[in-house]
C-alpha cells in the first residue's frame, strides 16, 4: 500500500512538474504575430530580420544577403526544436550581441506552439 502511494505522489509531481509536449502550431501561428514585426515566413521577401521560412534545422547566420550581427556569425547553431526553444526564451542571453532585440517568449507553451508553427514551414 505505501509503494502505491509513494508512485502515485512521484507521478502527480511530476505530472505537476513536467511540460506539455503537445504543441499546436495553429496557436503558434498566433504567436508568430509577435515575430511578424521583423521577420517574414515568405522566403522571397525580406524584412528587418532574417527570413524565417524554413528556420526549423537551419544553420545559423546563413540567409545569403541577411546582414548578420558578429555574434550571431559566430553562434554556430543550428535552429533544432531545442535550440531554438532556448533562444526564443532570451535571445540575448543565448547569443550574446545579436542584433535582435526582442525581449524572448518566457511562456513554454508559447514557445513550443510557435517552434511547431515554424516547423510546418518547409
Amino acid at each position: 500500500m505505501k509503494v502505491a502511494c509513494l508512485a502515485f505522489s512521484v507521478v502527480a509531481i511530476l505530472s505537476a512538474t513536467v511540460p506539455s509536449f503537445a504543441a499546436d502550431p495553429a496557436a503558434g501561428k498566433t504567436v508568430f504575430g509577435k515575430c511578424a514585426l521583423c521577420h517574414t515566413i515568405d522566403p522571397a521577401k525580406k524584412n528587418i530580420g532574417p527570413t524565417l521560412f524554413g528556420v526549423v534545422g537551419r544553420h545559423s547566420a546563413s540567409i545569403e544577403g541577411y546582414a548578420y550581427s558578429p555574434a550571431m556569425k559566430a553562434a554556430d547553431k543550428t535552429w533544432d526544436e531545442a535550440t531554438l526553444d532556448v533562444y526564443l526564451t532570451k535571445p540575448q542571453a543565448f547569443v550574446p550581441g545579436t542584433k535582435m532585440t526582442f525581449a524572448g517568449l518566457p511562456n513554454a507553451d508559447d514557445r513550443a506552439n510557435l517552434i511547431a508553427y515554424l516547423a510546418t514551414l518547409k
